[in-house]
């Protein structure tokens, strides 16, 4: 069935210096514009971040620091990107939590306003989990092709996860049997916390929230001690506490 467009719509994507909104630069966003009669453009633009690509990022998406070094910065081609989506409704991958913010936020950056409203934005994701069930009894019959009895009863759940991570090792030939990789594969970012309050970038502790975010704790804590007090008073999971609570105490030692 195609789409029924009442005005063109654009599917973008984008590869960036890592997965910080705040913090983090576009190098290279490619556009697909899509007409009502169905007719497509394509535009890529190669971005040079003006900041590093750290490699493990490199690694994901393989355009490396030497790749950007002679493509434009973003605020040299915004005008060119904003008037090649115009007013055209907007579409991705995981865009709405990701691409499109951070599309606003170098749009920002280049003392442009994009208007978000009046938009539409699919994010085909979104429609992916809304419609294909993702629940441990839709897993079980994909994997292990048999229907869950006594689902949501503890000692059922548990029996059959144990089923489907061995049928998944089965299946997957590239899938690592090892519980390090396993790990690696299973978490969603190197978070310092299981709040997930604070993250590891490049080693560090950085803040992963509030007004703060995308800052060093150590910078944070020792211009704001309040800060500190302040998280230590309010609502937040006890480990996330106590991780700040370790941070702090390291600080101290580190300073005698």
């Amino acid at each position: 069935m195609p789409l029924k467009l009442d005005r063109p719509i654009v599917f973008f994507d984008i590869e960036s210096t890592g997965t910080n909104v705040a913090t983090d630069r576009i190098v290279e966003i490619a556009i697909l514009k899509v007409q009502p009669d169905e007719s497509t453009e394509m535009r890529i633009f190669r971005v040079n971040p003006g900041i590093p690509i750290p490699m493990e990022v490199v690694k994901i998406h393989g355009i490396s620091n030497e790749d950007v070094t002679d493509c434009p910065p973003f605020k040299a081609i915004a005008q060119e990107v904003l008037e090649f989506i115009g007013s055209s409704d907007m579409a991705g991958y995981n865009s709405n939590y990701f691409d499109l913010p951070l599309l606003v936020e170098e749009f920002g950056r280049a003392d442009i306003l994009f208007d978000t409203r009046n938009r539409r934005f699919v994010d085909v994701f979104k429609i992916f989990v809304s419609m294909e069930r993702r629940d441990l009894q839709a897993a079980y019959k994909f994997y292990c092709n048999k229907e869950m009895v006594n689902a949501h009863n503890a000692e059922a759940d548990i029996l059959a996860t144990y089923e489907v991570l061995q049928a998944q090792l089965d299946r997957y030939e590239d899938l690592p049997n090892d519980l390090d990789k396993l790990h690696d594969i299973s978490k969603d970012a190197d978070f310092v916390d299981l709040g997930k309050r604070m993250i590891y970038v490049e080693g560090i502790p950085h803040f992963n929230f509030g007004k703060h975010k995308g800052r060093k704790v150590v910078d944070v804590l020792n211009e704001e001690p309040q800060y500190y007090d302040w998280i230590q008073r309010s609502e937040f999971l006890s480990d996330t506490k106590q991780k700040l609570k370790e941070i702090k105490l390291m600080m101290k030692l580190s300073t005698h």
